[in-house]
């Protein structure tokens, strides 16, 4: 049986792997993050945790209980651990640089400069993004050594991503890397462009369409994304970067009149187009035959499907979802 460590085992790309582990593999998870778990609605994994033994959990912060879970990694020896822990909305990484580069630079290089000693530790898989490169130009294929960040976050992440290469070259650390396009699906956080569009059209609110939506960008369905961490895990070459996204390349514009259609709204009377934020990338357009060839990968969830479930799963927990915020709430 392999032992796994998932940190920020509650984010909703962390969950959705927890998930994935525990329906496909026999794997003893660790699951660390800093927040208690939240509402079954937010984490799928809850059921199957209920069903089994192979899951714990702990509520740690990287930042503040480095010792903690250093401990707990040498007590348990974990094989494998798959890092999605990150201060991740680029807009309000303006108004906090100092706490997204606390986690995802600072916090993170401390964990992973003990990680490199512990001989236990066959692979670590690092959760990237493509926001390292700034707007893409045509179609980026995996490239480690080029970074235009537009935003704090992005720097901050770039900085980390350097720094573990870094940590390859000198100490032949077991790094896996992967850099993912937009990542949409159920269980999703409310704030983010898919489920706050659907819930906008539930109450009549008009949704916001920054520069008129004209922004491009590669939507990947979670699911996807679960599969291609663990074909890196069971394929991946050491020290290799993997991009997963898809052919879904639209606006976001074109995304909001797609929820539209299969919600039966009118598109023009459900949006208003507002300025341009002055961090957003034009466009993220990334390559993925690396994934394609290596990891035999390939995205198998259409939009359209993604979407409708997507739907479904807020119109079944309406009553519920409608109690939540739809805006960001920052934590230090």
């Amino acid at each position: 049986m392999t032992k796994i460590s998932v940190l920020g085992s509650n984010s909703f790309s962390g969950s959705h792997f927890v998930d994935y582990v525990l329906s496909n593999s026999n794997w003893e998870v660790i699951g660390i993050s800093r927040s208690p778990e939240y509402a079954e609605i937010f984490l799928p994994y809850l059921y199957k945790k209920k069903k089994s033994n192979r899951f714990n959990f702990y509520q740690m912060d990287i930042n503040t209980d480095l010792d903690k879970i250093i401990e707990l990694f040498n007590s348990e020896k974990p094989e494998i651990i798959v890092n999605f822990i990150a201060q991740s909305e680029s807009g309000n990484s303006w108004k906090y640089p100092e706490d997204y580069f606390r986690t995802n630079c600072m916090g993170i290089m401390k964990l992973v400069n003990q990680l490199k000693n512990f001989d236990y530790i066959k692979k670590y898989i690092h959760i990237s993004t493509p926001e390292v490169y700034g707007s893409t130009t045509g179609c980026m294929v995996e490239t480690p050594n080029y970074y235009n960040p537009s935003n704090p976050y992005a720097a901050s992440k770039a900085a980390m991503d350097l720094f573990l290469f870094s940590l390859v070259k000198n100490f032949n650390f077991p790094l896996f890397m992967t850099r993912s396009s937009n990542v949409y699906g159920m269980h999703q956080q409310l704030y983010k462009i898919i489920p706050r569009s659907i819930i906008y059209l539930k109450i009549g609110k008009k949704i916001n369409l920054h520069n008129e939506g004209k922004a491009i960008r590669s939507f990947i369905h979670i699911k996807d994304i679960s599969d291609g961490i663990n074909k890196i895990i069971r394929f991946g070459k050491k020290g290799n970067l993997y991009h997963f996204a898809s052919e879904n390349i639209m606006t976001i514009s074109e995304v909001v009149q797609k929820i539209c259609k299969i919600m039966d709204y009118d598109f023009k009377n459900s949006v208003i187009f507002t300025s341009e934020r002055n961090e957003q990338d034009s466009i993220y357009d990334l390559d993925w035959t690396k994934a394609k060839n290596e990891l035999s990968w390939i995205p198998k969830v259409s939009f359209e499907d993604g979407i409708k479930e997507t739907v479904k799963w807020i119109e079944e927990n309406w009553e519920e979802i409608k109690a939540y915020p739809l805006i960001y709430l920052h934590k230090k």
